[in-house]
């Protein structure tokens, strides 16, 4: 999960999907992955990793590409719209059981989306519940101290990065900006800042006060929450807080969070990111309450 450097999307059409559909007849389930914000493609291993073992337990999986990189919320939200509007014409498919699956930045997406149209779930992996620029400014500083820097290494980069935020909107100008990033661009821990050498180089960043909390408290569908042991970008005890206010205010007795030992922001295992090294403890947990929640009648 990362800052983006917000450029207009070029591309207006919206997006077909692949759907992996279990065999037998339908009309199926069916789930829609939704990206993380470092790779746009249907063929992410998270996905993949959905492709493989849900069809077998008669659930069909919807994999798209996103329109490109640094995408504004809203415009996944565009698209996510236009994927679930074709999958409630495909006779394949049961259009009252659909719903979202998203991994980190996709986990922002999917609760905005339920907002906007009818789901059946929601599944969310790395859900975080402060704002992306708080995210960042938490997530850069814990890579400072995870590489093995000091606090006041960790504290510089915050301290960077939030006269780099109030640039980026609008509120400083961008000399500020330029003399916060000299201020660290020659220090081995610059790398773990996640900005760039140029101050010009960064545009407006949109979204980057959006605040997820009263999103997630307008979700009154069945939603399962992953979490890790631990998570390089987000604060999760932060997180799971934002959701149980949340899930108390929209009175929905359905939201499960599981925490999953010796994982991290992804559900893997070693810090890998590849479909072999997926955590079985998610995969067993993710098919049960899948099982229960999309069982007809």
């Amino acid at each position: 999960m990362t800052a983006p450097s917000v450029k207009p999307s070029a591309r207006r059409e919206l997006p077909t999907s692949t759907v992996d559909l279990p065999s037998g007849p339908g009309p199926h389930p069916a789930i829609v992955g939704l990206h993380p914000a470092s790779d746009g493609s249907r063929d992410h291993y998270l996905f993949r990793h959905l492709a493989l073992v849900l069809p077998p337990a008669g659930i069909a999986v919807a994999r798209f590409d996103r329109r490109g990189d640094d995408v504004p919320l809203e415009d996944q939200v565009e698209d996510t719209l236009g994927v679930l509007a074709d999958l409630r014409k495909d006779a394949r498919i049961d259009p009252r059981r659909i719903g979202l699956w998203g991994f980190s930045q996709g986990a922002w997406v999917a609760p905005l989306v339920a907002g906007r149209t009818d789901v059946a779930f929601l599944v969310l992996v790395a859900s975080t519940g402060v704002a992306p620029a708080e995210q960042m400014l938490y997530g850069t500083a814990k890579h400072v101290r995870d590489a093995g820097f000091s606090e006041e290494d960790a504290r510089r980069v915050t301290r960077a990065r939030e006269v780099v935020d109030d640039y980026r909107r609008g509120r400083t100008g961008v000399h500020a900006a330029q003399a916060a990033i000299d201020d660290i661009k020659d220090e081995r821990f610059f790398e773990h800042a996640y900005l760039p050498r140029e101050a010009r180089d960064l545009g407006p960043w949109p979204d980057m006060d959006f605040d997820p909390v009263p999103v997630f408290a307008k979700v009154k569908v069945p939603t399962l929450l992953f979490y890790g042991e631990d998570d390089e970008w987000q604060p999760i005890d932060a997180s799971i807080a934002a959701w149980r206010r949340a899930a108390a205010e929209a009175g929905n007795p359905d939201v499960t969070i599981l925490r999953l030992p010796g994982t991290a922001h992804a559900p893997t295992r070693s810090g890998r990111e590849d479909v072999d090294s997926v955590d079985p403890d998610y995969e067993r947990a993710l098919i049960a309450w899948l099982t229960r929640v999309t069982r007809s009648g």
